[in-house]
């Protein structure tokens, strides 16, 4: 299966962002990654709606955000009308995730789930066959730039198991530390989406290093 590439706009140069979500548009990728980040459930700020906006306004290819907030139920209207095409919400973040799951899903958009490196996949055993994504963090969420955690390889296998018998049609995302030394590895252990942002973006040139990770 073709991988679906979603570079993350989080290690763009934010002074050039017109310029970065450009560079995407004529790239290889099929989403932009978006991480919003609250400073309270993850220990990092980044930005917000009116960043969203204006991404959305040059963008071309489905923006995937990926709320790392509190209260997240708060905030869905106000992404899916900054542009979101996915939104995806931390499982640790609400004590009410069926209704969260159904809240986007009523936007006409699709739902993610995401869960962090110690959250079981268990978790998700009750809302499996209502979401269109589950988002595994490969990293502790918060910064950029982290080392990818190998258990995440085992978390995949117990995710394809519960999916198939689930007959959900879910896809795995895996978000942090995607690499050229992980990548295939994790397409071939059954990872449907990569999230890149520093691989891509440190890269001498960031569209050849999306258009390798597109052809693996």
């Amino acid at each position: 299966m073709t991988p679906i590439i979603a570079p993350s706009i989080l290690a763009a140069d934010f002074a050039n962002l017109e310029r970065e979500v450009t560079m995407i548009n004529e790239s290889a990728a099929d989403w932009i990654h978006v991480d919003v980040m609250d400073g309270v459930f993850v220990p990092n700020i980044s930005f917000g709606v009116p960043v969203v906006q204006a991404i959305h306004s040059h963008a071309k290819k489905p923006l995937d955000v990926h709320l790392m907030i509190t209260q997240p139920e708060r905030y869905v209207q106000a992404f899916y009308e900054a542009g979101a095409s996915i939104i995806s919400v931390h499982e640790e973040a609400t004590p009410h995730l069926h209704r969260l799951i159904q809240q986007i899903k009523a936007l006409g958009i699709k739902a993610g789930v995401a869960l962090n490196p110690h959250t079981p996949i268990s978790a998700l055993e009750n809302v499996i066959s209502d979401i269109d994504l589950v988002c595994l963090m490969s990293v502790n969420p918060g910064f950029g730039g982290q080392s990818f955690i190998k258990n995440t390889f085992k978390k995949i296998a117990h995710l394809k198991s519960l999916i198939a018998s689930s007959n959900s049609s879910a896809l795995i995302e895996i978000d942090g530390g995607v690499n050229q030394d992980n990548a295939k590895p994790l397409i071939d252990a059954g990872a449907d989406v990569l999230v890149a942002g520093n691989f891509v973006f440190t890269s001498v040139n960031p569209r050849d290093v999306i258009f390798r990770l597109k052809n693996l």
